[in-house]
């Protein structure tokens, strides 16, 4: 395990020294599949994306995705280091990308390394480096994923602190407009589209979903931006407003979207349903695994590549969501080695050994 935890730590400070912003992660794609191929494991490539599965894997069995992302957002104007530089200082690891998401990343790939080799699991492992995740890109895990073969459950790794965010929101941005009939204000002309809108309005504030979420209560709806009119004495035949969703496991988003178009009398054009809440059973083995070890369970604020993966997911991994992003961005050497060591602790309970 020690010498899993020192390669890790070096391929993630090698990480740190190449740029990868979004659709720019050719160099940190290249040197994971040089990692992966000098171990002597074959491994896929397609785009910027490197995936790779068990040694012994098995078309019967069940395949669980260890998925992380390699891509970065540009560094913030408060950086008083070198992103790009690796430097450790007091036993942290500094670096643009060190806790989102390269810690989580490598802590997967050494539990990938971990159980490579070992026959006769219950589950199949399939390891997944992507990229475009922090613009959820098409280009980044959905891309890959008619390729993996059908999946029975995904660890997605982020920086939780190794507790277990077992749902994420999604979200819809919809672009609403209220048609009515253009006429001079001073007469009983027209139909005013503004009007209509505003009973439309009026229900995306006070609807209640019959369904809601066990982690996040009920779907959050909210008008965000609104356009009408061209000048005082105009009625205005359009109204145009935006919606911001933020979706529940308790539906879809193409569920939450018939609801909707069946309530408002706007034209509802959404620029995207692919960003779907998602979640796993509290009662899942490796969750159960996980709460008997002390971690805690959660609904997650923030978004991830699990609102590309159509199967169970949570979310999990070394680090803290409170540095991402941040200026002189870090992660503590110890989280990684005691993320690994409790990635692997949980797998075990979920992959013994089949009669």
């Amino acid at each position: 395990m020690k010498d899993l935890v020192t390669e890790s730590i070096d391929l993630l400070k090698e990480l740190i020294q190449i740029p990868s912003f979004s659709k720019e992660e050719a160099g940190t794609a290249d040197l994971i599949e040089g990692f992966l191929q000098k171990r002597n494991i074959h491994c896929y490539r397609k785009a910027n994306n490197v995936w790779a599965f068990n040694k012994h894997f098995d078309q019967r069995k069940p395949t669980i995705l260890l998925n992380s992302h390699h891509d970065t957002v540009k560094p913030n104007t408060g950086y008083t280091r070198d992103p790009f530089k690796a430097d450790v200082v007091d036993g942290k690891l500094y670096g643009l990308g060190s806790n989102d998401a390269g810690g989580p990343l490598v802590s997967l790939l050494a539990t990938f390394l971990h159980f490579y080799q070992a026959e006769d699991l219950s589950y199949n492992l399939c390891l997944a480096a992507t990229a475009e995740e922090e613009i959820s890109g098409k280009n980044g895990i959905e891309l890959i994923l008619p390729l993996l073969g059908p999946l029975d459950f995904a660890i997605v790794g982020e920086p939780t602190e190794m507790h277990l965010a077992i749902a994420e929101k999604g979200l819809m941005v919809l672009d609403c407009t209220a048609y009515g009939l253009s006429g001079h204000a001073a007469r009983e002309e027209g139909d005013n589209a503004i009007y209509k809108a505003l009973q439309d309005i009026e229900w995306f504030r006070t609807f209640k979903f019959p369904k809601e979420s066990a982690v996040f209560g009920p779907i959050k709806m909210s008008v965000t931006v609104i356009n009408a009119g061209s000048q005082h004495n105009v009625v205005p035949a359009t109204c145009m407003y935006v919606v911001d969703v933020r979706t529940t496991d308790a539906y879809s988003n193409e569920e939450v979207l018939s609801i909707i178009r069946q309530h408002v009398t706007s034209d509802v054009v959404p620029r995207s349903t692919r960003l779907n809440p998602s979640s796993i059973a509290k009662d899942h083995p490796f969750v159960k695994a996980g709460i008997a070890r002390g971690r805690k369970t959660y609904g997650s604020p923030t978004m991830s590549d699990q609102a590309l993966i159509p199967v169970p997911s949570l979310k999990m991994g070394p680090g803290d969501s409170a540095r991402s992003h941040s200026a002189d961005e870090f992660i503590y050497l110890r989280e990684i080695e005691e993320g690994i060591e409790l990635y692997v602790a949980l797998l075990s309970k979920v992959l013994v050994i089949s009669d």
